[in-house]
This record gives C-alpha cells, structure tokens and sequence, in this order.
C-alpha cells in the first residue's frame, strides 16, 4: 500500500522532500517553471505541518561539481512561486549543511545543492543515503520523474527514515493506474516520436487494454515498413521490422491505426519545401516529417470520442512550423475530449502548454520515462520502497 501525507505525523519534525526541480536552464535562468508549480502544492503542504523543511532534487546530468547547474536559480524561483524564503545549502550533505538545517527560520525552505554533485547519488551510496537520512527525521518523495530510478536520494533515504509519498506523486500514480485498471471506454492511445523501441514495451503491454492505439511520429514509419508501404528515406530501425510486424500481424493488430497520409519533405531540414501524400504514394527520394490534414482528422475524431486518452509523443518534427500542424492538431482534440484525459512525455506536454491547453487536460504528467515504465508494467524502485516503508503514526 502507498503510503501518502495523510498518514504520517509531521509536527515538531524535520523533513525532507525530494522534489523533481530538474528545469531547462539557459543564461543562468530558469527556462520553463512547469515542474517547480507542480512540486508547490506538498512543499507548502510540509511547511504548513513540519517545523523544517529541506527540499532536494537533481539538476541535469551533471559529471561532478558544476556551477552551470547549481540548484541556486531554481531555489530562487522556487521561492518567488511559493511565496516563502529559500536559502541555499553548500552541498547536498555534511555538517555545513546540517547546521544551515538547523538554523533555517521558521517557514524557510531549505534547498540542498544538486543531489547529481555526488558521485554515489546515482548508485544509491549507502554512505551518501546514511548523510542525507541524517538531516531529518521525515521523508516526503514526490519525485515523479525519478521514481523509475533506484537513486540514494528516493530509495536510499526511503529505506531509513519514515517515508510517505507527497501530493504529486500520489496523483501521478493514481492517473497511470486509471489508465492501466480503468474501464473508461473507447479507450484511446496516442503514441509518437521518434524511435518505436523507446516504446515497444508500453505498445505491447496497453494494446490488449485499449480499444484503438494511434501512431504517428518518426516511429510510425518502422510499423509502416513492416505493413508493406515504401516509406521513401523516413527513419526506420531496421532492426525492429520484424518485431513490429509480428504485432501488426498479432490478435490485437488491428487496434493499431497508422497515418493515411504525411507531410513530406525532400530533406531533414526547417526550410526544406514540403508537401502533402498519401502513405501508398510515398516517394522514393522523400521522407516523412508530420502526419498529413486526413490523418490528423481520423486521429482527431478517434480521440474526441474516447471517454479516456492517453497521449505520448509528437506527431512529427514540431520544433519546426512547417511540421508543426499533426502535433497541434492532436493536442486540439486530446483537450476538446470529455473523457479522461492523460498526457505524458516532455514534448507532448510542451505542446499542450505551449498551446495553452493544459487546463484542458485532466493530467499533465510531471515524468516521462516513469509513466512509460508504470504502462510497460514495470515495478519503479522509487515506489516499491514507499509501499514497503512502515512509516510512524
């Protein structure tokens, strides 16, 4: 059983939070704020109940020591959205930090330093677990976007100290598992991207629960090879046409709808002309960047009348305008849906708030790769720990 902040007592306690503040950073500055809004509401929570509050979270994928990826402009606009004080730790562990912890002012956030500076944080050091379960007597995970990882920072210091998950973690589980158990119907998948082995465990695990899977992206063009179709110089992992031909070819193949037409271009480029074909006139000399306006339509309509949608991936390079049009046009439908609605990955969920549609959507994921593991029927380390902690009453 997952065991949530209502369960556990935090008063008159330290408590640390492992947040998911992993943000783009450009000049210094934080770029996009989705994740830190999304963390604010058991932050504040903890502070309301707790007599101290740390926050820890990673920042990139840092090789050690960065100051290009120091946590200290996430902390302050952490602060700025909270509307509380933050104060910068020196480190991730340590008596220096300790004694910041310890001298923090009531209501004040403390906010260590990039849990990647340490070298065992991805290893889950015991060692580094020991020093950071050492600075509180409580610990809150609401890293979602982590929870697939066994890290020091979740499953280390869950495996030491009473341990609950926060608020956003909870309701991302809560959203998958609908999605998994739910008997919403017609149930519909929207899958896209680049790759169909970043996702062929996903596709196989929720084709026998969905009533359709709609596929565009890059990796429609590996299924489309499999079915028989000349897809011209549009990527394709060869080594997948196999695997993917016996799913084509599988009892549940025929809940898989591929593009009727695509936006073609004579080269991989944002200037390059572009236009209109119907998958069986594909040319030779061309290659697919986005669905076409007749698949957009049967994708839209599919997804318009779903009572649940789940959505994952673009539909084609939507970086660019020229291809931009397949992405927005699912992103339209998925939020004009009354059903249950669930959109996950980096770039599906930067399509919808660039669009300014998530309040449209029921879920917006704060994780990626976690949700396509939770949808694969994975087990994740970060909650596995949590559902086994016994946390005091």
């Amino acid at each position: 059983m997952l065991r949530g902040l209502d369960s556990i007592d935090l008063r008159q306690r330290t408590v640390l939070i492992r947040s998911d503040l992993n943000v783009p950073i450009e000049d210094g500055s934080v770029a996009d704020s989705f994740r830190i809004g999304a963390s604010l509401a058991t932050i504040n929570e903890v502070r309301s109940r707790s007599t101290t509050t740390v926050v820890a979270s990673h920042l990139g994928r840092p090789s050690g020591w960065d100051p290009a990826l120091s946590m200290a402009p996430v902390a302050k606009v952490l602060g700025e959205m909270g509307g509380f004080t933050t104060i910068m730790a020196p480190a991730v562990v340590g008596p220096d930090v300790a004694s910041v912890i310890e001298n923090a002012l009531p209501g004040a956030v403390v906010v260590l330093e990039n849990t990647r500076f340490e070298p065992g944080e991805t290893t889950n050091d015991p060692v580094l677990a020991d020093g950071m379960a050492a600075l509180a007597d409580v610990f809150v995970d609401d890293a979602f976007g982590t929870a697939h990882r066994s890290h020091a920072s979740n499953v280390g210091v869950a495996m030491r100290l009473p341990s609950a998950a926060g608020r956003l973690l909870a309701s991302e589980i809560d959203a998958f598992q609908r999605l998994l158990v739910g008997d919403e119907r017609p149930y519909v998948v929207l899958m896209g991207g680049a790759k169909i082995s970043d996702k062929l465990g996903v596709v196989e695990n929720l084709l026998p629960k969905v009533d359709l899977m709609l596929i565009g992206g890059g990796m429609c063009f590996t299924l489309l090879r499999a079915a028989g179709f000349d897809v011209g110089e549009s990527l394709v992992e060869e080594s997948m046409l196999k695997t993917v031909g016996r799913l084509l070819e599988s009892e549940y193949g025929d809940k898989i709808v591929l593009p009727r037409d695509i936006v073609v271009a004579e080269r991989f480029a944002e200037d390059a002309p572009s236009y209109v074909a119907p998958i069986s006139d594909m040319p030779g000399s061309g290659l697919g960047l986005d669905i076409g306006p007749e698949t957009v339509a049967q994708f839209a309509g599919a997804v318009v009348e779903a009572e649940a949608v789940f959505w994952n991936g673009p539909m084609g390079v939507f970086e660019w305008e020229a291809f931009r049009a397949g992405t927005e046009g699912v992103a339209d439908a998925v939020a004009a849906s009354d059903g249950y609605s669930v959109v996950g990955g980096g770039d599906s969920v930067a399509a919808i708030r660039a669009l300014g549609l998530q309040d449209q959507v029921s879920h917006v994921s704060s994780g990626g790769g976690a949700g396509l593991a939770l949808l694969e029927g994975a087990n994740l380390p970060g909650i596995d720990v949590l559902e086994r902690n016994e946390p005091d009453a």
